[in-house]
């Protein structure tokens, strides 16, 4: 009889993301995985040492997906889902409790393993906290093999190299600022100015108007496929990544940057200046250490083709088999 995973996700589209990746990784002949997408009322602002092991922050519907028979796993996505987690197994004993990133120190001990980024390695230390280069992701061989199928044909009259420049934006207080919009277009202009070829560009709601015109008027005398921000066609997102030669991806999103790397390309990032947080910098200096990605604007650097994709949810979805064996 397969075992039954349920994997809480809520609207953080992340989180949500990289639950959904471990979740397609899992071996399916032992596990059956059954999404619970919660839905929060205001309570769920509580920090957790208030929520503890209760369904506190819950509306109605959400709690109604929670009854019993209880899973024989539980993968929580988030900080908010981890008091959730450990209510099933105050129902339920016997439920593993897998935790994705970091939950503060209330209910540590609850979960079998905890998986949280090496960049956030100084929050918390315990003997069953694991420690991933990024984070997982969505990205498959079999969804790029699908992507490439289907966008192949769309930049076919476009010169090679293809180089997909994958663009966010603004974090917390740090904004993306018109003089790193400028740097990133200068040093992806100087690559196509090397290289040839042409370019594959997209935007995020993080980039922000100015700065995305500020990009669009160095690269726009280029070769190129643009998605920008508010675009109302379908996403090329998954075809930028099958499709292009290389990549260079901003370093502001973990999940971007991690995305990127199971494409197994050539990969830069832009890291900007007075931008990033230490944790992005940690981050992307384990990238780099890792022979996963170098620096866009060191273009004395050798670029390389990882030997391997980095794939993280896979890496864990292998540990929870073990764990269950």
């Amino acid at each position: 009889m397969k075992k039954n995973i349920w994997i809480l996700t809520d609207n953080r589209i992340g989180s949500k993301h990289q639950a959904e990746g471990i979740a397609d990784c899992l071996d399916k002949t032992v596990f059956q995985a059954i999404e619970k997408n919660l839905v929060y009322t205001r309570l769920a602002a509580l920090p957790n040492f208030i929520r503890g092991k209760s369904l506190i922050g819950l509306d109605k519907s959400s709690k109604d997906l929670l009854a019993a028979p209880y899973p024989d796993v539980v993968l929580s996505s988030s900080r908010r889902t981890a008091p959730i987690a450990r209510w099933l197994k105050k129902q339920n004993p016997k439920t593993i409790l897998i935790q994705l990133g970091h939950i503060g120190h209330t209910g540590i001990k609850d979960f079998s393993l905890i998986f949280t980024p090496e960049h956030d390695k100084n929050k918390c230390h315990a003997p069953n906290i694991r420690y991933t280069i990024g984070c997982p992701h969505f990205i498959t061989a079999d969804k790029l093999n699908e992507a490439r199928q289907k966008w192949q044909e769309k930049f076919a009259r476009l010169p090679r190299p293809l180089t997909a420049v994958i663009i966010g934006g603004a974090i917390k207080k740090h904004k993306f600022s018109l003089e790193n919009a400028e740097n990133l277009a200068l040093a992806v202009k100087n690559l196509k100015d090397r290289e040839g070829g042409s370019l594959l560009i997209t935007t995020s709601r993080r980039t922000g108007a100015e700065a995305e015109q500020k990009i669009m008027s160095i690269l726009d005398s280029y070769p190129h496929y643009a998605y920008l921000w508010g675009a109302k066609d379908e996403n090329p997102y998954l075809g930028f990544l099958a499709c292009a030669d290389d990549l260079v991806v901003t370093g502001d999103s973990v999940s971007m940057c991690s995305e990127a790397t199971a494409t197994r390309k050539p990969l830069r990032i832009f890291s900007g200046k007075n931008w990033l947080t230490p944790k992005h910098q940690r981050f992307i200096q384990s990238l780099y250490d890792s022979g996963y990605a170098i620096d866009l604007c060191h273009p004395e650097e050798d670029i390389q083709t990882p030997q391997k994709p980095l794939n993280t949810a896979q890496n864990i979805a292998d540990a929870i088999l073990d764990l269950t064996r």
